[in-house]
């Protein structure tokens, strides 16, 4: 026979999980609803994103006096990316919602301190990802597109040196390389950099995440300086074109990011070993060289 008492508590612990799962899909339905609306919403303003998106490759093809224009490789091609732009637009417009659900989900967990700690940490994540997407539209693409499509400049092109060896070949035609760019593979690189600076302009927030739950401490940071700096050179390498300034102003960017998330790691560890003295958890170890005396 079976214990009333077990299945009574059995029931008991069920109903939590019970309620807390329902809670989660309705937080699910909500953050959808918020993501197809704000996706619906962005389509219709999908070719302005574009634009401003292949804005820095434009600009460089005019400042090296090439025809801006992108063009369609394929006749599904503008559909699909007017929705790729789209998708990636109502995630970004549908944030705060899904942001503000998962948050109202998971704070009833959380003690009043831990949400005063934790509640910081979401408003500067997305700051933070803005922050590195526009250095990324900003600053890196018009320096990397510059080195991609200005790199026929620098080395002469087979057709020059035909005109130049045979002169009576070519009279009175003008032949030139120049770029005509894919709108798909061009908002690709475009894309690849906003996503990569966007995460690396993460790293204090990770940082100092991790020294808050003990795993990191800002010593050991900055014994790891030198790996740190390998780390990043290679980073730089793989996410940047092969310019030299562009991989400098990377390297930068991220080293001192990495330099903030010491100082907030060791802001961190201040804050809490301060705690820990006013509720006398040190007073044992300081009393102890006393005793021995």
């Amino acid at each position: 026979m079976s214990d009333p008492t077990s299945d009574e508590e059995m029931d008991a612990s069920s109903a939590p999980l019970i309620e807390h799962l329902a809670e989660l899909r309705t937080r699910i339905m909500w953050s959808l609803a918020a993501f197809v609306i704000a996706m619906m919403a962005c389509f219709f303003v999908a070719e302005p994103l574009l634009n401003f998106l292949v804005q820095p490759i434009a600009e460089t093809l005019r400042n090296l006096g090439q025809d801006p224009r992108l063009i369609f490789t394929a006749p599904q091609e503008k559909f699909f990316v007017l929705f790729r732009i789209s998708v990636l637009g109502g995630l970004a417009l549908a944030f705060p919602v899904i942001a503000h659900q998962m948050w109202r989900f998971v704070a009833p967990g959380l003690y009043k301190n831990e949400k005063r700690a934790f509640l910081p940490f979401v408003v500067a994540s997305p700051m933070l990802f803005l922050a590195g997407a526009a250095f990324a539209h900003y600053v890196v693409t018009p320096l990397a597109m510059n080195f991609f499509i200005g790199f026929s400049d620098l080395l002469p092109s087979v057709t020059d040196l035909m005109t130049s060896s045979d002169p009576t070949s070519v009279e009175n035609e003008e032949l030139a390389t120049f770029f005509l760019g894919s709108v798909r593979e061009s908002l690709d690189i475009t894309l690849k950099f906003i996503f990569a600076f966007g995460l690396c302009f993460q790293l204090p927030v990770l940082m100092t995440l991790l020294g808050m739950a003990g795993i990191i401490t800002a010593e050991a940071m900055r014994r790891m300086r030198k790996y740190a700096v390998v780390g990043i050179l290679t980073l730089a390498a793989i996410v940047t074109p092969p310019d030299v300034i562009t991989q400098v102003i990377l390297f930068s960017v991220v080293y001192l990011l990495y330099e903030i998330s010491i100082f907030l790691v060791a802001s961190v560890e201040t804050k809490r070993e301060a705690r820990l003295r006013a509720e006398g958890y040190y007073d044992d170890e300081e009393e102890a060289p006393k005793a021995g005396e």
